[in-house]
């Protein structure tokens, strides 16, 4: 796929993407949802039918993959394999748009570009810091964050059930390198629930040198301590997880408060907005504040959309209340700003470059360790 239309497909899939996970918080229960559930009853699948990841053709990146998407970058960023050698663990958000059915189909042709559009928009900003692994898998419909029904759940669980037999196949391929987890909207809940599955409390948890849980709301309080890993407060720090939601000013983040506050992490414990986790990725510090001055690049299409490039130090940003507020002059990165000045479209491509440069300083920080 040409360069120009993988610019233009990103931006608009990935508004649709952040439109559907958050769109219970936008229209509650109306003729969204009527429009959005997926069609009849969750069917259960046989435990063979998931992906083979012994197969390379169940991977939208990983190691000797011709043409893998990770190794995308745009100019002036260098190139892609300039930082390290761990092990990355990418998990994709919802590329599956469709109502027909609760879990997308492996042989999807649409839902498997779009997969790997997003790849190479977001997974490559890790991509310096080593090698990426990124599964295909039976992701959740987006009509699948719409309602909290036992079809729901189900869909969810089938998702993560090919996420966890991924992992564990990618665990078994990396052999002992240290390792970077991420992940993004679906890939971001994806993510969670991994760590505290497969990382908490097992060896493998030594290896991480960090864990990307970007553009969910993560609780400090009530889901951190079941991760098996703090929450990153120094920028030198190893082994722990970054997280944060985006906004510009002024911000209002009712849309996701109204529905997080009071709801019940795996802790026990109820979640509150003082709670949230914002690792600002411009300092790689928790509750942060940077200028503009501080972001190495944001990645920017260029007119035609043929290319993309970096511009740096245009845009600042600061923790404040939980989420990510940014200030200074926002390039012309796309037009999908999301009600209440909700910039979540844009998590990873206002801040990519610090992103990279941040995944290779914990990766230095582990092996100092």
């Amino acid at each position: 796929m040409c360069a120009r239309r993988f610019l233009l497909v990103v931006f608009f899939l990935t508004l649709l993407v952040v439109a559907s996970a958050f769109a219970l918080f936008q229209f509650g229960q109306g003729v969204l949802i009527s429009r959005a559930t997926p069609q009849g009853r969750f069917e259960q699948q046989p435990p063979t039918s998931g992906p083979d990841y012994a197969q390379e053709a169940n991977w939208i990146a990983r190691p000797g993959l011709a043409g893998d998407p990770s190794s995308w970058v745009p100019q002036g960023a260098g190139t892609a394999s300039a930082g390290g050698n761990a092990a990355v663990f990418y998990i994709h958000p919802t590329t599956y748009l469709r109502t027909d059915r609760w879990n997308a189909p492996l042989d999807d042709r649409e839902s498997r570009d779009r997969a790997a559009l997003f790849v190479r928009s977001q997974a490559s900003a890790l991509a310096g810091a080593g090698q990426v692994w990124a599964p295909r898998y039976r992701q959740a419909a987006f009509g699948a964050f719409l309602l909290e029904s036992e079809d729901a759940t189900q869909a969810l669980d089938l998702a993560y059930a090919d996420v966890a037999r991924a992992f564990d196949r990618f665990l078994l391929e990396a052999g002992e390198r240290p390792l970077i987890l991420a992940g993004h909207s679906q890939g971001a809940l994806h993510l969670t629930r991994l760590l505290r599955e497969k990382v908490a409390g097992k060896p493998v948890a030594r290896r991480v040198a960090a864990a990307y849980v970007v553009g969910w709301p993560v609780s400090a309080a009530a889901d951190i301590p079941a991760f098996g890993l703090p929450a990153c407060e120094r920028a030198d720090q190893a082994r722990c997880v970054l997280g944060w939601q985006t906004f510009g000013e002024p911000a209002n983040t009712d849309l996701i408060t109204d529905v997080y506050d009071g709801s019940v992490g795996p802790t026990g414990q109820q979640r509150r907005r003082e709670d949230l986790l914002c690792v600002n990725p411009l300092t790689g510090t928790r509750n942060g504040a940077a200028p503009p001055a501080a972001n190495l690049g944001t990645l920017v299409p260029n007119g035609d959309l043929s290319d993309a490039t970096l511009a740096p130090g245009q845009v600042g940003a600061r923790c404040e209340g939980g989420f990510l507020l940014i200030g200074g002059e926002v390039p012309a990165i796309g037009p999908y700003v999301l009600p209440g000045n909700n910039y979540h479209v844009y998590d990873y491509a206002l801040f990519w470059a610090n992103v990279r440069q941040d995944a290779q300083q914990r990766l230095a920080a582990w092996r100092q360790r």
